[in-house]
């Protein structure tokens, strides 16, 4: 396993695992809503082989995906590597063959692979459903297709060639009116090119629009947000260069000089009239929504002021600031009807947040009000003899109320370390924040990993599921019904050993 904040394999709770996993019927504290029917994927991983470098950035560990499958009030728990090619490579020559974060020119001269950037990628960062099918994604190639099931890696999938980008990113956002998932990729025609390649896939999985745009620097444009009118991608502080990659160092380094750049075009054009606003230097790594309000674009997201990755280093060879890296909830807003090239930015709240945070996606691109998120509750008590005091500790959820600015919080426990979240509404009717939050924690002082399920509209626990282990960390998760992706109820395939007469 891995420490997110630091570079390279760690020891204590995040000391490698190395093993695939089945759990049926785990063992539950409360009780589980029989309304959930579904599974909540996680994406993750660890290294499998240790880095070629101690300063590699965490985001290279070798792709893994588990699930929690819910039916009828019981749980059943699945975990697999994701079975990528280089992790196979690296399997067959029993050693690390690949270099530092998103480098191939570091790589073993045997697997380079300059022009199919899909033979070096890891897959680690997040899963997405869609028109039925499960993918797990990482940025620098193409999605892997899932089994949503078995786990089982089904390989790498273009839509039948009418994807041509290289590169697709980790956060795809789905229009909740239309089905349409809007996806793209940066970087689209080879390493750290200025190209911004943006696909709307239908429900039925077909590719239906392409626009093709250039960014004003090459930069990581993780996520990005949707309104009913438009698409909006922001361009940020971290840079990079092929001299900086043949160099031999990390894809991405900090540039606290560079501006941050917005950008906005219209969902049905062509890109031609994609505007780019201009800020100050902020990472903006992750959104939460955003909204038309007549010739407006709102967004809200969580923004820190400088770099929130120590891995990642200065250009300028500055230390990595702390303070700089902390994240506020900010909304901006955008007037479509001026000439001017700025924006309008406020900070809705000055306390620390996790700059994971989601909705209820049923109001992605649309007026929304609530906000779900995490957080280090200072107030809440820390038990480091039993948890180590090394350990980082995210130990609140949060709800925070868009219209009046409330906060109302869940408290986790005071040896435990809270994952990304999911919302799960009560019914397809149900009043937006009607439902479940769900999400993993780690148990650092019985060394196993716990789902909680929490009343979204109480913050109050009703359910924790238990593994007898320590699982691998995850970077994103998120939550699907048996109505979106073709589940089964049975835990196991049919016995197919022998039978004596």
């Amino acid at each position: 396993m891995v420490d997110f904040t630091k570079g390279g394999p760690a020891s204590g709770y995040f000391a490698p695992l190395r093993y695939e996993a089945d759990v049926y019927d785990c063992e539950v504290e409360g009780v589980i809503p029989r309304e959930l029917d579904g599974a909540f994927y996680r994406v993750g991983g660890e290294y499998f082989y240790p880095p070629i470098r101690e300063d590699d950035s965490p985001f290279s560990i070798d792709g893994f995906i588990s699930s929690f499958r819910f039916k009828n009030g019981i749980v059943d728990f699945k975990a697999r590597w994701i079975k990528t090619p280089r992790f196979l490579n690296n399997l067959a020559a029993r050693k690390q063959l690949y270099g530092v974060y998103r480098n191939p020119f570091t790589h073993d001269p045997s697997v380079q692979h300059l022009d199919k950037p899909y033979l070096g990628t890891v897959m680690n960062t997040a899963p997405i459903a869609h028109h039925g099918k499960l993918y797990a994604l990482k940025e620098d190639a193409q999605p892997f297709e899932m089994d949503p099931n078995t786990l089982e890696t089904l390989g790498p999938w273009n839509f039948n060639g009418a994807y041509k980008a290289q590169t697709f990113s980790a956060h795809p956002k789905v229009d909740p009116v239309t089905g349409d998932m809007i996806c793209y990729g940066y970087e689209a025609t080879g390493l750290c090119t200025d190209d911004l390649w943006i696909y709307t896939v239908s429900p039925k999985g077909k590719v239906k629009h392409e626009i093709r745009i250039k960014v004003p620097y090459v930069s990581t444009l993780h996520d990005m947000v949707l309104t009913q009118k438009y698409l909006i991608f922001p361009v940020y502080g971290y840079v990079t260069s092929i001299e900086r990659l043949k160099a031999g160092h990390l894809h991405w380094a900090w540039d606290q000089t560079k501006p941050t750049y917005w950008g906005i075009l219209r969902r049905d054009g062509d890109g031609k009239d994609v505007r780019w606003f201009k800020g100050p230097t902020s990472s903006v790594m992750h959104t939460i929504n955003a909204y038309d309000e007549g010739d407006k674009v709102i967004v809200d997201a969580p923004i820190s002021d400088g770099n929130p990755f120590p891995f990642f280093p200065s250009v300028d060879g500055s230390p990595w600031s702390p303070k700089l890296a902390q994240h506020t909830l900010r909304r901006l807003t955008f007037d479509m009807s001026s000439k001017a090239d700025t924006y309008q930015e406020k900070i809705l709240d000055p306390q620390d947040v996790v700059d994971l945070a989601r909705v209820d996606d049923r109001f992605l691109s649309l007026p929304y009000k609530y906000v779900y998120s995490m957080m280090a509750d200072p107030t809440k008590p820390y038990d480091a003899a039993r948890a180590g005091a090394n350990n980082r500790v995210v130990n609140t959820y949060f709800r925070y109320d868009l219209s009046n600015g409330q906060w109302l919080k869940y408290f986790v426990g005071d040896v435990h370390n809270l994952q990304e979240l999911s919302f799960i509404p009560r019914s397809a009717t149900a009043p937006e924040g009607d439902g479940w939050l769900i999400g993993t924690a780690s148990n650092y002082a019985e060394m196993r990993t716990e789902l909680v399920i929490v009343d979204a509209l109480t913050m109050q626990e009703q359910a924790r599921v238990i593994l007898p282990f320590r699982m691998t960390p995850q970077v994103h998760a998120r939550w699907y019904s048996a109505q979106e992706l073709p589940l089964t109820d049975k835990p196991m395939p049919p016995y197919k050993g022998r039978v004596q007469s």
